[in-house]
């Protein structure tokens, strides 16, 4: 299926905020339904998944402070009619240590975000026969 490149979004997150609730919201709003997004920043309290193939759920690994968000890259589709931000992240502590994994929840200290519309047919999240996976149908 053809797709091609639609608006794109920058901006800052609001401190204070959690980082995946914003960005859906900021998603409906602005009618995005599928997309690329990107960040870079500071997050506190952060929760990380990993997944475990095996049992088919998510290890949550929850990071209490401060960590520098030294990338984030993912998507927006459509879950449940809505939009749904997929995000991967890898975070950085003072000792230069890296953490990193599907985020989970995180509260923004700082984060500046790159948004890259896709325009065609939405790819809907589809959960995964094997677990708790929610993935792109393969086209």
């Amino acid at each position: 299926m053809p797709y091609s490149i639609g608006r794109v979004f920058m901006f800052r997150v609001p401190e204070g905020v959690e980082l995946l609730r914003y960005l859906n919201n900021y998603a409906e709003e602005n009618g995005i339904k599928m997309g690329v997004v990107n960040v870079i920043g500071f997050l506190k309290n952060v929760k990380l998944g990993y997944y475990d193939i095996s049992s088919g759920k998510y290890i949550v690994n929850e990071l209490n402070g401060y960590y520098e968000l030294a990338s984030g890259m993912g998507n927006i589709s459509l879950k449940d009619g809505k939009p749904f931000t997929h995000l991967h992240v890898v975070l950085g502590d003072r000792s230069a240590r890296s953490y990193a994994g599907h985020l989970i929840e995180g509260t923004v200290q700082i984060a500046e975000v790159y948004i890259q519309e896709i325009i065609g047919e939405p790819l809907l999240e589809r959960k995964h026969t094997t677990g708790n996976l929610w993935l792109w149908p393969i086209q």
